[in-house]
């Protein structure tokens, strides 16, 4: 993603408060991302599209299979993981499942890396991606954020949280860490393709001759924690709300601790591709729905992530 500027979030502070709150709802990631699987527990439920109150809504080839394949990058606590069992749960899944029912049909989670989703949503792989995916215009204009050129048709977005982004370094080890210009001389560890690698890339133009920052990429954030954990990186950088579920839940919550204030807000938005406008819109509508009825904001609080909760789903909303 492309973070042309840092902008601190006015919820930055109340969001750091709620780290203590972020649920255990599972037990931390057992599996890495990217072998391109269904998994077996991995389908979030539906009603019969007989009874479901938009099921009329969706283009007659998803109605006649009964599912939605969704690409995401399964590995990101606790927007969407695997718990003790082997099961796909977090924010996500909770999510997809209660769209589901208002649309009849199943989404069935597909895990690959997090970089290649887009692409596999382009080839026909997956239907839609929902993987705590940021909105912005680079993305749904199909444009390399390092480049500034087309590299693709883009998406759109059906949008549906407001997140930021968030630095952490082991508990008590700051380095002195305290902000994103605090990393020259540094070494970051952050997962490929996201939005902490891009502004982790622009940071680094910044930093004067001698103090370089070093950028470690990963194919996911378990990588990233993994790193910082046995100290070959001073810090790492993910998404608020999987930051402070890592703080909170990583050894007990003796390993790391949040930096700073999270920056970059945007909203998360499930990628569609551009000419399946009646999928976009039916998944708009369903979100809307449960939004209205209360389900929302009920895996909201159960994930931890109320603060992020947004009044009403929007289409290409990112900036």
């Amino acid at each position: 993603m492309t973070a042309s500027s840092t902008r601190r979030t006015t919820a930055a502070h109340s969001r750091l408060a709620a780290v203590g709150a972020i649920a255990v709802a599972g037990a931390l990631l057992l599996t890495g991302c990217g072998d391109q699987t269904k998994d077996k527990n991995n389908d979030s439920g539906s009603a019969s599209t007989s009874t479901a109150p938009l099921a009329d809504k969706l283009p007659k080839e998803i109605r006649d299979k009964g599912e939605i394949k969704v690409g995401s990058d399964i590995a990101y606590a606790p927007v969407e993981f695997k718990d003790s069992s082997g099961k796909v749960v977090g924010l996500d899944p909770d999510l997809a499942a209660a769209m589901g029912k208002q649309l009849g049909v199943k989404l069935t989670f597909e895990n690959g890396t997090f970089d290649a989703l887009l692409t596999g949503l382009r080839s026909g792989r997956y239907d839609i991606a929902m993987s705590a995916m940021t909105d912005n215009k680079n993305r749904q204009e199909g444009v390399d954020p390092d480049t500034g050129k087309k590299v693709g048709e883009g998406v759109d977005f059906v949008d549906y949280l407001t997140a930021g982004v968030s630095i952490y370094t082991r508990k008590d080890d700051t380095k002195g860490i305290t902000s994103w210009s605090d990393l020259c001389g540094k070494k970051l560890a952050v997962e490929r393709g996201t939005v902490s690698e891009d502004l982790a890339k622009q940071e680094a133009k910044k930093c004067p001759s001698g103090k370089k920052l070093t950028i470690e990429p990963f194919d996911d954030d378990q990588q990233s924690q993994t790193r910082l954990r046995s100290g070959g990186v001073d810090a790492a950088s993910s998404d608020f709300p999987v930051a402070a579920y890592a703080v909170k839940t990583s050894g007990g919550g003796k390993d790391f601790q949040v930096v700073g204030d999270q920056v970059e807000a945007a909203p998360y938005g499930i990628a569609v591709a551009k000419n399946d406008t009646q999928l976009r819109d039916a998944l708009q509508a369903a979100m809307n729905a449960i939004i209205k009825n209360g389900e929302y904001q009920k895996i909201l609080e159960k994930w931890g992530a109320e603060d992020g909760a947004v009044k009403e789903s929007a289409v290409n909303g990112g900036k």
